[in-house]
């Protein structure tokens, strides 16, 4: 992924440089008399390049989906309703989707969106060069996996075809019942063949950009706004009820609730935004709205590197932290601490395994058969978390006083902007790293199938036969219960026995808005909330 590699160099930068400078001038923006949106919304990071292959961040999702649309697309319960598929039908085998695309759906230069289109994007997806972390998402194609993977050089043996303008068929490797929801994910989302090939920095320029969602994008000016207009070429323009939004990008929670709590946003969604120091007084405002979604937020080792190669060290520093102080002195907000990796209620019925539970004296033991009695001759390591976030660097001290209080090992934290930390756990080049995982279905698949061998997702450097096969057989057992065994078997060797990754809690969705005038946000599972359905109740 070179071309977001260097835009998160340039970024970090840019930021370090200029950050100041520029919060200021958004802040004073309204002063100087620039045009306000319709709705104001602050949504976390900076985005990442707005390309649908690329993407790897929830925050510049939520962009994506305004701009472009998929064959489904979510509503505001996060459920697929027909997007620019109008229909389609689905064989008795549950392996042949036939999709009927509507006659009405236009890219924003005016030119038809067909059926080719996605051809060509799914295509350009599972090309290994284009290096996308998501192509995973498109394995459950026939055939999309050994062509990513280089195994099969034949595009046309990929099971998707445009049959004409308006139709496209896919088959599936095995029945997958949540295939309607891929469709709408931003992995799968359409980009404009000409565009793309035409201008190199289609996704990051708005003269370039061509899309095919409820809004266009009108401006991206760095470490201050993205603006978005209302599409009118878009197949559904009468329900979309907002003319402009403007996208504020502030990581850092104290300068995000600054913006809101002054009036200068009227909408702010971002579950690390809210001011963890503010949340008792918080979460009695008629504003604050937190529900359960289905995210994991955990920590990734370096299983490549010594001594985190070493499954007994990764089970001993899982078996020291004590989560239950994390979510109670730190987030505050209703988190639930996480021993599994898949949150409970996820996929209609499944149960997680229990996971590993705090046990200092087990934990001493492991590390001292690993070759560190006391923690002797255990190497001084980092840990790589956004350095924005305040409630991570919390998160970060915390953990740093129990692997030294218990263990007697000794952690230094790293801090790195948002795109340059993205780019450095994708490159495993971190020891420890903090990170989140938010369910792009409801099933326990997108949470386990990211940790099988070589996945773009995957970034810890692990991976293991059987626990390929079990995701592997997963995909192939039609009977649920089944299916459920081989993942909880699959998820006991994840958090219990190998241990590349260490969950610390479930998430709760935050927003921050009035409910008497603003409307659309609902809350959901997955926490989507698309914009094409936000909308003002009463005038502002």
């Amino acid at each position: 992924m070179e071309y977001p590699y260097l835009l998160g160099r340039c970024l970090g930068w840019l930021g370090r440089m200029l950050v100041g400078v520029l919060l200021v001038l958004a802040g004073t923006s309204c002063e100087r008399g620039m045009d306000r949106a319709d709705l104001v919304f602050i949504n976390g990071a900076e985005p990442e390049v707005l390309d649908p292959a690329l993407i790897t961040a929830q925050s510049t999702g939520r962009i994506a989906y305004a701009l472009f649309e998929g064959l489904t697309s979510f509503d505001e319960e996060a459920q697929p309703k027909p997007g620019v598929a109008e229909r389609w039908e689905v064989s008795s085998d549950g392996l042949h989707y036939t999709f009927h695309l509507r006659e009405g759906a236009l890219w924003s230069n005016g030119d038809p969106v067909v059926s080719d289109d996605f051809v060509y994007s799914w295509r350009r997806v599972l090309l290994p060069e284009t290096a996308s972390e998501y192509a995973s998402q498109l394995y459950p194609i026939r055939n999309a996996q050994a062509f990513n993977e280089g195994k099969l050089g034949d595009f046309s043996e990929v099971g998707v075809r445009a049959t004409s303008l308006r139709t496209l068929e896919v088959f599936l490797e095995n029945p997958t019942p949540y295939f309607p929801d891929l469709c709408a994910f931003t992995t799968y989302l359409p980009v404009h063949r000409p565009t793309v090939e035409a201008y190199a920095d289609w996704a990051s320029r708005p003269a370039h950009f061509v899309g095919n969602g409820p809004f266009l994008l009108k401006e991206w000016r760095l470490f201050d706004r993205v603006r978005l207009l209302k599409n009118p070429g878009y197949w559904n323009a009468a329900s979309v009820a907002l003319k402009s939004i403007d996208i504020l990008p502030s990581a850092k929670a104290s300068t995000a609730f600054n913006f809101y709590s002054t009036g200068q946003a009227d909408l702010m969604m971002d579950k690390g935004l809210a001011p963890t120091a503010l949340m008792a007084e918080l979460k009695k405002r008629k504003d604050f709205h937190a529900s359960p979604f289905l995210g994991t937020y955990f920590i990734r080792f370096n299983c490549k590197k010594a001594p985190f190669s070493d499954p007994r060290v990764r089970q001993a520093m899982a078996l020291v932290i004590d989560r239950r102080i994390l979510v109670e002195k730190i987030t505050r907000a209703g988190e639930t601490v996480a021993a599994s990796f898949v949150p409970p209620g996820t996929g209609h019925g499944y149960e997680p395994p229990a996971g590993l539970e705090r046990n200092p004296e087990q934990a001493r033991s492991l590390l001292s058969k690993a070759g560190f009695p006391g923690g002797k001759g255990f190497p001084v390591f980092d840990y790589l978390f956004k350095g924005d976030s305040d409630m991570d660097r919390d998160i970060a001290v915390e953990l740093q006083g129990m692997f030294e209080r218990e263990l007697g090992i000794k952690m230094q934290l790293k801090a790195q902007e948002w795109t340059v930390y993205l780019a450095s756990q994708s490159a495993l080049d971190y020891d420890l790293c903090r990170s989140s995982w938010v369910a792009d279905y409801n099933d326990p698949n997108t949470f386990l199938n990211m940790f099988v061998t070589g996945d773009g997702n995957n970034r810890t450097g692990w991976g293991m036969n059987h626990y390929d096969e079990l995701i592997a057989g997963a995909a192939k057992e039609p009977d649920v219960l089944k299916r459920f065994s081989l993942f909880r078997e699959a998820e006991e060797i994840l958090v219990s026995r190998e241990v590349p990754v260490c969950p610390l809690y479930f998430y709760v969705g935050i927003q921050f808005y009035d409910p008497e005038r603003l409307g659309g946000i609902v809350p959901n599972l997955l926490d989507e909330h698309p914009l094409r359905f936000v909308h003002w109740r009463r005038a502002k």
